[in-house]
């Protein structure tokens, strides 16, 4: 790939202010902490340092966590002051937190998914506190496509109960697995039937699955959309993904709001796919006036 050529394309975009079409956007664009998870993982930043390096390095104004980059930090009201200070001394927003590792709420167990559901509890205070408004889960588990379809209705349904006392969304990504198909992953939501349950649709995590019919499929629930990006060409468009279509069918769909940047590639560094997933994503949703 001709990284000079994409990087060209980053800077234009990025920097100048200036409007390929002459229109607002409308879409904002977010900063996913997992897009630094290399860089984090080293050590070399910590979640403390997200809020002013999504502000000061990418010129963006709103951040969506990952819990695991905070770890046990849930309850501790003295660092999640601390972290929320960093977003207002930045002016920074907390969208939401992407919650992993505190069990399955498609579990086919009860027993499994009750400790699953009570394991977010932590983390729907912390996103209230934060200013969040949602948290991300996973209708992960064993079983059958049906069983565990069952046994998510009543995990993100007792989730999404308690959540909603607090004011907060409880929304799944298709992240593997049965949620990796739009059509299962969009009959849960159905049934739920909350207006604070719902999607987080990514546009990349379908594998096997047509990508543009399972964003569609989730979009009539979508709280957030999640901009996943690996690759880019000479012209700063993503090799796998048609984000013009994909940018159609969220736009047709209602949403309105914040679209994260993603990116998870490997041919360039964080930074630079950071700054080139910012680059498409302002390309793709100028056409769209608010």
């Amino acid at each position: 790939m001709k990284i000079k050529s994409v990087l060209t394309v980053i800077l234009v975009s990025m920097f100048t202010g200036i409007s390929l079409y002459g229109q607002e956007p409308a879409f904002k664009i977010s900063l996913a902490e997992w897009s630094l998870n290399r860089t984090l993982r080293k050590g070399t930043i910590t979640n403390m340092d997200f809020p002013r390096i999504t502000k000061e390095t990418y010129g963006l104004d709103a951040v969506e966590y990952v819990s695991t980059f905070f770890k046990g930090k849930a309850e501790d009201m003295e660092y999640l002051a601390q972290l929320k200070g960093e977003c207002e001394k930045y002016g920074v927003k907390s969208l939401l937190i992407m919650v992993d590792g505190e069990g399955n709420l498609a579990d086919t167990s009860l027993a499994a998914r009750n400790k699953a559901i009570e394991n977010h509890h932590k983390w729907v205070k912390a996103a209230k506190f934060l200013g969040c408004h949602s948290i991300r889960v996973n209708a992960a588990g064993r079983g059958t496509m049906g069983q565990m379809q069952e046994a998510a209705i009543d995990g993100l349904g007792r989730l999404a109960a308690y959540a909603e006392d607090f004011g907060i969304n409880v929304i799944v990504e298709n992240h593997g697995g049965n949620s990796s198909y739009g059509k299962w992953l969009a009959e849960i939501m159905k049934c739920v039937n909350k207006p604070n349950c719902g999607t987080l649709p990514d546009l990349g995590n379908f594998y096997e699955y047509d990508r543009y019919k399972g964003v569609q499929e989730l979009m009539p629930y979508a709280k957030g959309v999640s901009g996943k990006t690996h690759d880019f060409d000479e012209n700063g468009n993503e090799t796998q993904i048609d984000y013009e279509r994909m940018m159609k069918i969220v736009y047709d769909s209602g949403y309105r709001g914040y679209i994260d940047v993603e990116y998870e590639g490997n041919k360039l560094s964080e930074d630079e796919g950071i700054k080139a997933t910012i680059a498409l994503l302002k390309k793709v949703t100028e056409p769209y006036k608010k």
